[in-house]
């Protein structure tokens, strides 16, 4: 080997970060419909195995257990708390924001709560942010670019003038979504908008993210 080699260096912001990233990663994954009770905030990861066609292709790396691509990745910061606070100062943000997501699901007139699973890490508010958008980054879920909108909570009595998010438009149900305007695209042309997005896996489904430098 020639040439300068640069060492790795484990406390490296973006080692850090994917390292939040990799134990996300490795968590068990538990029913998104029967989670337990916990404290903190943190990120977690959504997966998807049921049969609703658009999504077959998520169903086939998802079943028997291998949990390989998220159909959501997301984090749950305590509002108004100062990064870097201690974990056990969140309350119960990350669980509750999980079974805000649960009811979203049972609210949809097209899926199955119990075919959704979720993992979820437990850190420091200083890491989440980072953690998050490199798993993003390295999956692209589908619901968070091409199907907006899952995350997305009630506008609020009097704000309802926006456009029907295209999550809402796929998978009708959340009441307050439906007081929102129609989007001019139809359901079966964003199913089949996904269908297509999907076609396309992402370079990498693996859940390391950590490479030493030179390697």
């Amino acid at each position: 080997m020639t040439g300068n080699v640069i060492p790795f260096n484990p406390l490296d912001k973006k080692n850090l970060g994917a390292s939040v990233a990799e134990a996300l990663l490795t968590k068990e994954a538990h029913p998104l419909g029967d989670l337990p009770v916990f404290e903190g905030a943190g990120i977690y990861a959504i997966y998807y195995t049921g049969n609703f066609a658009p999504y077959a292709q998520i169903k086939r790396l998802n079943n028997d257990e291998k949990f390989l691509l998220p159909i959501y990745v997301g984090k749950a910061v305590p509002a108004g708390a100062r990064m870097g606070a201690s974990v056990l100062s969140a309350g119960k943000v990350l669980c509750k924001r999980l079974k805000e997501h649960a009811e979203s699901i049972k609210s949809a007139d097209n899926l199955d709560i119990n075919d959704f699973y979720c993992r979820f890490l437990v850190v420091d508010d200083i890491w989440i942010p980072l953690g998050e958008s490199l798993i993003i980054s390295r999956f692209t879920p589908v619901w968070n670019s091409l199907i907006d909108g899952f995350g997305n909570h009630n506008p609020g009595k009097g704000r309802h003038a926006g456009m029907r998010p295209r999550w809402d438009v796929l998978h009708p149900g959340r009441e307050w979504a439906m007081r929102l305007a129609d989007r001019p695209e139809t359901k079966d042309q964003i199913a089949q908008d996904a269908e297509t997005y999907l076609r396309v896996l992402p370079a990498c489904l693996s859940g390391q993210f950590i490479e030493a430098e030179g390697e």
